[in-house]
């Protein structure tokens, strides 16, 4: 069973897990400045016709939906790192069982236990749920 913390603060396991949000979290943030560097170097070429301008438009409609998915990833990020400083960081939102370390380790940003999120996915797709991470 999954403790949320010790009179020390957070257990170490969850210490390993903060280290590793916060190593995504970086990675995340680089990935975008990479992008967005690219984005710009990008608009210093005048487009010479209507090919590369839609080219040029498809490019930026592609890197809109990679901030997009990264932002919301690093909201996620962050709303783990706040968990596990509060000490709800294991705990599944839904149900309030421990989420299993094996689903941690997959996705040490992850709210629910997979019951719940195979349950929430399935409510989502059917219209009756929405998330507040879910991006229209």
């Amino acid at each position: 069973m999954i403790t949320k913390t010790t009179k020390t603060g957070p257990r170490p396991k969850f210490a390993a897990y903060r280290k590793i949000l916060e190593k995504k979290a970086d990675e995340v943030r680089r990935s975008m400045s990479a992008q967005k560097a690219a984005q710009v170097v990008a608009r210093l070429d005048v487009p010479s016709d209507e090919g590369d301008l839609s080219q040029q438009h498809h490019e930026e409609w592609i890197f809109l939906n990679r901030n997009t998915i990264d932002m919301k990833l690093l909201r996620e990020i962050a709303d783990a790192l706040h968990r596990i400083q509060t000490g709800a960081y294991g705990t599944c939102m839904e149900c309030e069982e421990p989420i299993s370390p094996k689903r941690l380790d997959a996705v040490p940003w992850a709210r629910y236990c997979v019951a719940c999120q195979e349950a929430i996915a399935a409510r989502i797709a059917l219209g009756d749920y929405e998330d507040e991470y879910q991006e229209a």
